[in-house]
């Protein structure tokens, strides 16, 4: 019962490493030095970390506040990316639903709980949006006078 138990461990651990290799493309990075690559490593292993962190709960506590996982831009990033109307009380699996059909998954009956690869990809676009809000809100405090 045990190795069962080492076997089914064993695959919670290759989601990071997947994550890094397919979703960050560590193997196709050409940094020059050892001390780049361990900077972009360090970089990448928390988005791998973020991906393999928001999988579990989801799966496992998914009434959980949304805010404890995804900022306020984040969230609602997710909901406009989406079309959706934003709950007051966003719940985790409500808020990755939305991350994950924006990486494509099709949220079927029988397609079972997102994956790593559709989290990844629905992510990117949440945080390259997340992003441009906070851009476009500070552009617009900033003083443009001359």
């Amino acid at each position: 019962m045990e190795l069962i138990e080492w076997y089914r461990a064993r695959w919670e651990i290759e989601i990071p490493f997947n994550v890094l290799k397919n979703g960050c493309q560590v193997e196709e990075l050409q940094l020059g030095t050892i001390e780049r690559l361990e900077r972009a490593l360090a970089l990448f292993l928390v988005v791998a970390r973020r991906v393999t962190y928001l999988m579990r709960p989801c799966r496992t506590c998914p009434d959980l506040d949304a805010h404890l996982f995804f900022d306020a831009d984040e969230l609602r990033a997710a909901h406009l990316l989406t079309k959706t109307r934003m709950p007051v009380q966003p719940k985790l699996n409500e808020v990755l639903r939305s991350v994950t059909r924006l990486g494509g998954f099709l949220a079927r009956k029988g397609d079972g709980e997102p994956g790593a690869e559709t989290i990844w990809k629905g992510l990117t676009k949440v945080h390259i949006t997340a992003q441009a809000m906070r851009l476009l809100r500070d552009d617009g405090d900033a003083d443009t006078s001359v």
